[in-house]
């Protein structure tokens, strides 16, 4: 097993070079499935969840090829075939596959998705907006089989804005003479980001980012060469880094339309900002304050940062209140701060989080990826040295996150 140890106390400051965003990156690859030609993905990040989307792609016949930094993927040897649990057991957006598959041919079979164990994450919603489409669903203890005869367009309304189910859609309806309409729909950053891919691929898809989605069926789409919008997560981890060091860190290339929400919360209470075109530079306060605050679907607090926030705010002047509304189960991470020294109590979905003075080393474990990211973080700040294990669940999200801590003056190792 590979373990991270963080011996803490380091001020961290210089830039760090934020990639791709993971969550757009992965709905994009699903998506080059219904693409004539080659598709190039700039800049797309080496993280396991992306290598695992490779993966079962390549069982799929797809082509995918890295040329430094760039993925080429090209979909023409494309052979449908069940997508066994071994493929999709690591990774949750091999849901995606469904909308991507069906797509472009009107039967799959594909093992239930994993990922982190943050709460139930059923895929019903996504399979009953199949069916009003004219998708016929037969679900299995395993996995689900979804076929048609004639898919159809038609008006959607989705109960909950959920993101996987608004590109899903999105995926299934992009081919074909029909207009698709999803109201309700997610309005995540990513979902425009893969909104606007597909449109440079030749989709027709307007009202991305808003809550009214209307898709226009096309004949074909065809390759393109396409850079993904920066992680907004990733950034957000690297900044509370930053702060919870009492550093300073400069980040280039960030569009702050997608943090601008963010930004305000830390803003008013644990640093100052200044920003430069796309260029951010963020220095700490000398005193964090503490602040409540409640997760929710875009533009809310992203759920993605609640466990990094939190973890901040363990050594904040104050008292906090975190309702978590999303997941029932994305607390797991709080017993492991509280044996580094936090005071935090849960209640159902709702920690309080009183401040302490500093934190101690542990050996703790990461459950799932944002949670081991806020681990990472406490150990930062920590007093002594903490060995974190269960690594494998941060690399399916962070691309040499070793490295970039170090070059900013952390000092973290793998061994």
């Amino acid at each position: 097993m590979e373990n991270y140890l963080v011996s803490g106390g380091k001020k961290l400051s210089g830039s760090v070079k934020i990639d791709s965003a993971k969550n757009s990156v992965l709905p994009i690859l699903a998506s080059t499935l219904l693409c004539k030609g080659q598709v190039v993905i700039q800049n797309c990040p080496k993280i396991l969840d992306v290598l695992n989307m490779i993966k079962i792609l390549e069982f799929l016949g797809v082509k995918c090829v890295f040329e430094q930094d760039n993925l080429l993927v090209n979909s023409e040897n494309f052979c449908n075939k069940k997508i066994p649990i071994s493929l999709t057991k690591e990774l949750r957006s091999s849901v995606y596959l469904l909308g991507g598959i069906l797509g472009i041919d009107n039967d799959v079979k594909i093992a239930y998705p994993g990922g982190c164990e943050i709460g139930k994450r059923p895929i019903d919603l996504h399979l009953n907006s199949f069916k009003k489409l004219g998708v016929t669903v037969k679900q299995y203890q395993s996995g689900v089989w979804c076929k048609y005869s004639n898919l159809k367009g038609g008006k959607i309304i989705l109960p909950f804005p959920s993101v996987g189910c608004t590109e899903n859609l999105i995926l299934l309806s992009v081919l074909g003479n029909r207009k698709t309409i999803i109201y309700n729909c997610a309005k995540e950053p990513e979902i425009v980001d893969l909104a606007n891919f597909l449109n440079c691929c030749g989709a027709v898809i307007r009202g991305a980012g808003t809550s009214r989605i209307e898709i226009y069926g096309v004949q074909k789409l065809i390759g393109c060469t396409y850079k993904p919008i920066f992680d907004r997560i990733e950034f957000g981890t690297y900044m509370i880094a930053g702060l919870i060091t009492g550093g300073e860190i400069e980040f280039n290339n960030i569009n702050t339309q997608n943090i601008s929400q963010m930004l305000h919360k830390f803003l008013n209470n644990t640093c100052s900002i200044i920003l430069n075109n796309d260029i951010i530079y963020i220095k700490s306060s000398k005193v964090n304050k503490s602040f409540s605050f409640e997760t929710g679907p875009f533009p809310k607090f992203p759920t993605d940062m609640q466990p990094q926030t939190m973890a901040l705010l363990s050594v904040s002047e104050g008292e906090a209140v975190v309702r978590e509304t999303l997941f029932e189960s994305r607390f797991a991470h709080a017993y492991y701060l509280n044996k580094m020294g936090a005071d935090i109590f849960i209640d159902n979905n709702t920690a309080l989080v009183k401040g302490v003075k500093r934190l101690h080393g542990e050996r703790v474990c990461a459950k799932d990826l944002r949670g081991g990211a806020s681990l990472v973080l406490a150990g930062l700040c920590a007093e002594g040295t903490t060995i974190i294990e269960g690594v494998n669940h941060i690399e399916r999200g962070y691309l040499n996150l070793c490295n970039k801590l170090s070059s900013l003056g952390a000092d973290i190792k793998k061994v």
